[in-house]
């Protein structure tokens, strides 16, 4: 995420899930019963593509995997502490986790829609959103998605984006498919708390000839990608300044990755300023050495120096939970509540 508009935000504080709970039971019993389809075993490993953290409990469980044939159950994401506004979060994964996840014979966008209104959405809304969330429902018989991290892509008093990267497993026939995409969720205030507004799933494009730099990054493992970022450097379409500085990075720290380009917001949010993301000019670090940016027991220490080193590996516009002084360029460094899960690492080639 770009640097945005100083939001007024209210400090980290509890969940306030109560506007949530029906809907949380209903999604709930939806992933029991994929679970059940799937079989009795916990998560799978991380989609072809993916690198989590190891360790990291808000991205996946760790087990063995599932029977072939099978897919792996349902694993509900949860805000981690520190979080600032954490009901929108949940708001928006919850729908993410609806919409992407369907016991065997309940897909199609009816159902889709239908497991969208169980949240307590309006069907004609329900609808909507179903269709526009197609790349999390493709055609097939059963499908599990498993979300990796939720980040802010904006954050202002009475709106919010929420950058949600995920991995989906899906099942036609006796055939298992590992896929996923991030979905930048809208979201606006209301009186009964956040509710979606619009989704937009990222579309990373066809595949392309790579270069050095882009084969290096997929093939390091201190490089964690999720699909839709994975499938953005596959693409071709991530500059040379970019991928360089993830493998400079790559060499002293290992780096989650939330967001390049697809799935994040045209402009910075909140402002008519094209965002450096959709160009292929920055990206996202949602956890450093496994450890998440947002969670206040993760050492500062280890943050700003994360954020300095990508400073010295030529990022223009390091954002993060820190305003740093210093810099070999004026406003180098920002922070703001946007920026509090999640390091921002912009390009300006």
């Amino acid at each position: 995420m770009d640097p945005s508009p100083p939001p007024h935000v209210a400090p980290p504080a509890g969940p306030g899930r109560r506007s949530l709970l029906l809907g949380t039971a209903a999604w709930c019993a939806a992933a029991a019963g994929c679970a059940r389809e799937a079989g009795p075993s916990a998560a799978s490993p991380p989609a072809a593509g993916v690198r989590t953290p190891a360790g990291a409990a808000r991205a996946t469980a760790s087990a063995s995997a599932p029977p072939p044939g099978t897919l792996p159950a349902a694993v509900p994401w949860r805000p981690g502490p520190g979080e600032i506004e954490p009901a929108a979060k949940l708001a928006a994964v919850r729908l993410v986790e609806a919409l992407g996840t369907w016991p065997a014979g309940r897909g199609g966008p009816r159902n889709a829609a239908a497991r969208a209104a169980a949240l307590g959405i309006s069907a004609p809304r329900a609808a909507e959103l179903a269709a526009e969330a197609r790349p999390l429902t493709p055609a097939a018989d059963q499908a599990v998605v498993r979300v990796i991290d939720a980040q802010y892509g904006g954050l202002l008093p009475d709106m919010a984006s929420v950058l949600v990267p995920s991995a989906q497993t899906t099942r036609t026939g006796s055939a298992v498919r590992e896929g996923g995409t991030t979905v930048d969720v809208r979201l606006a205030r209301t009186s009964a708390g956040w509710a979606v507004t619009a989704l937009h799933p990222g579309r990373p494009g066809p595949a392309a000839a790579l270069g050095a730099s882009a084969r290096a990054v997929l093939a390091r493992p201190r490089i964690e990608l999720p699909p839709a970022a994975a499938a953005d450097v596959r693409s071709g379409a991530v500059h040379e300044s970019v991928l360089r500085a993830m493998l400079r990075l790559a060499d002293t720290y290992r780096m989650s990755v939330s967001v390049v380009r697809s799935g994040h917001p045209v402009n910075v949010f909140g402002t008519g300023r094209p965002s450096d993301h959709p160009v292929g000019r920055a990206f996202d670090v949602w956890a450093v050495d496994g450890r998440p940016v947002a969670d206040p027991a993760t050492p500062r220490s280890l943050i700003t120096a994360f954020m300095r080193a990508a400073a010295a590996a030529g990022s223009y516009n390091v954002g993060g939970p820190v305003r740093l002084s210093g810099g070999t360029r004026p406003n180098q460094f920002f922070s703001d509540a946007t920026h509090h899960d999640h390091v921002h690492i912009g390009f300006a080639t």
